[in-house]
């Protein structure tokens, strides 16, 4: 496999780290890094980034990529970790889908996409995971792959996302032809010589886009595209009540090794003819519990009155005992109320069912209600 990944002398700095605290970031420990949680507030960058164009520096994500050596189809060879089809995707389109254990359990959640064009010259496909676990899954791809082929850690790569309904206005406007992108589609784009992979993708509920860039041209393109009027930075703090309000997943807080896509609600990740083909990790599992219905559901809550519930914050049924577990929750400025992700019983998981919770020795109610809490604006 690869001889060039070495996470010794891990970086904890983002690229534009000294760009966020000159721009008054409040900077906070996450995944290994230096992070801006915000700049103006969580409140006013979450609007902003809903009526306006937000850029989020998503760099501590690993982005992957993967050769094919000799005859190697990687295609086919993702497809024994990942549920998703892998063989059918067409040059420059993505899929998001899971790294499974054997178990079936979610190890991470992530973007591939098939590279073409001369993007990331040989290179078959490309690859985003979560930063938190980056380590975890290089080694499991590592491991797993066959010898003939070869896994890339982008690690002198930015990755920044910017997100929003203005967000195509300020891109096009200092890169021309990327609005020809739709979602879940990418391509290579030359930005005064320096080359840019962009997706039309994000993780916030509205349109946008993710550009990877080489470190050292990551701020000059930053700042580039916060010259445009759309523009601001937006923290990590605004970027988790978007996806929150989104109905997305975070991994760590709502998925992880002990949960299976059918209890997360991602069902939609295992492609029809993998599911027929049965041929994916933890699949016996999978399918049963598809079939059966899980024991527990990830499911959306609105929270009765102002006080949000946190993640921890219990699940009770009719006679006081814990039966499930809340794991993101907070306040969602674009709903006017506090919301939240839980596992419940099956029996409690249709929207409408009433919920108790408790949080801190208090308990709360709320209703189940189906994601996202805001709708999705992607441009298909």
């Amino acid at each position: 496999m690869s001889d060039q990944i070495d996470f010794i002398d891990m970086i904890e700095t983002l690229p534009l780290d000294a760009w966020h605290r000159a721009r008054g970031a409040r900077m906070v420990e996450f995944a290994d890094y230096h992070m801006p949680i915000q700049y103006e507030g969580i409140m006013a960058e979450h609007l902003w980034t809903r009526e306006n164009a937000g850029l989020f520096d998503v760099s501590h994500m690993g982005q992957l990529l993967f050769f094919a050596e000799g005859g190697a189809d990687v295609a086919v060879a993702l497809e024994q970790l990942l549920p998703g089809d892998i063989v059918g995707l067409g040059n420059g389109r993505m899929r998001y889908s899971l790294l499974l254990a054997d178990n079936g359990g979610i190890l991470d959640d992530l973007m591939v996409t098939r590279l073409g064009g001369g993007a990331f010259e040989g290179a078959a496909f490309y690859m985003v995971v979560n930063g938190a676990v980056k380590a975890d899954d290089i080694a499991h791809l590592v491991e797993h792959l066959p010898d003939d082929v070869r896994l890339n850690h982008l690690d002198e790569q930015a990755l920044l996302a910017l997100q929003g309904p203005k967000a195509v206005d300020a891109l096009a406007r200092i890169v021309p032809g990327v609005d020809s992108l739709v979602f879940m589609a990418a391509a290579s784009f030359d930005w005064n010589g320096t080359a840019l992979w962009i997706s039309r993708s994000g993780y916030t509920g509205e349109d946008g886009f993710e550009i990877s860039v080489p470190a050292d041209a990551v701020e000059a393109l930053a700042e580039a595209l916060c010259a445009q009027p759309e523009v601001k930075p937006i923290g990590l703090g605004a970027r988790d009540s978007l996806r929150l309000e989104a109905g997305l997943p975070l991994y760590g807080h709502d998925l992880d090794p002990e949960t299976t896509p059918i209890m997360a609600d991602l069902g939609f990740a295992l492609s029809k003819r993998r599911r027929e083909a049965g041929d994916f990790p933890g699949a016996a599992r999978i399918l049963a519990e598809r079939e059966r219905g899980p024991a527990l559901k990830r499911v959306g809550l609105v929270v009765d009155g102002r006080q949000p519930v946190r993640e921890g914050a219990t699940v009770l049924d009719a006679g006081g005992a814990e039966v499930g577990k809340v794991t993101s929750g907070g306040f969602a400025p674009s709903v006017g109320a506090p919301i939240a992700m839980a596992y419940v019983p099956l029996g409690l998981a249709a929207p409408g069912t009433r919920i108790t919770l408790a949080q801190r020795g208090k308990t709360h109610t709320g209703i189940v209600t189906a994601m996202p809490f805001v709708p999705h604006r992607y441009v298909r």
